[in-house]
């Protein structure tokens, strides 16, 4: 997990609508406008049973714009990036005997590895990293809100690194 200050990623992949390519000149953009979550793209990653849909369903009924990626699911490494390009990008991580014991997954440890293996470029750029085992649904959703939240005071005060 990256420290409390939100450094934002360089890309190199346009978007098909007409967003900047430079996720720090976005935020910069839309944490002047209001509402701030309804701008925002949120992406979210993380192996099966961390709990990425249940995130995302509680981040759309709060107003904001907010898409599961199935990275676990890619070889390419930067799949993410490709599929949606988030202006934030939440990884969510669960062990494996607690995605065995959520979506009762009849799946092997080596399987649970590969998965990681393939979320590493992802986990590598997120923004957020959140360890969901011992967490409720509704601790995971604050988490995640509180650090969108401390986002946009940072990027209105302009005091978000590079």
């Amino acid at each position: 997990m990256k420290d409390d200050v939100y450094q934002p990623r360089s890309n190199d992949f346009s978007r098909s609508t007409k967003r900047a390519t430079n996720p720090s000149r976005v935020l910069r953009e839309v944490a002047t406008t209001e509402p701030f979550r309804e701008v925002l793209i949120i992406g979210v990653v993380g192996p099966c049973g961390a709990g990425k849909t249940t995130l995302v369903e509680g981040l759309k009924r709060r107003g904001y714009r907010a898409r599961a990626i199935v990275q676990e699911h890619s070889y390419v490494p930067s799949m993410w990036q490709r599929i949606t390009n988030p202006d934030i990008l939440i990884f969510l991580d669960a062990s494996y005997p607690v995605t065995c014991q959520r979506r009762k997954l009849d799946w092997t440890e080596a399987e649970y590895a590969e998965q990681q293996q393939r979320l590493a470029h992802a986990r590598e750029h997120a923004d957020f990293y959140v360890q969901t085992d011992d967490l409720s649904i509704e601790a995971v959703l604050e988490r995640v809100i509180d650090f969108i939240s401390k986002l946009k005071i940072m990027f209105r005060k302009g005091t978000a690194k590079r």
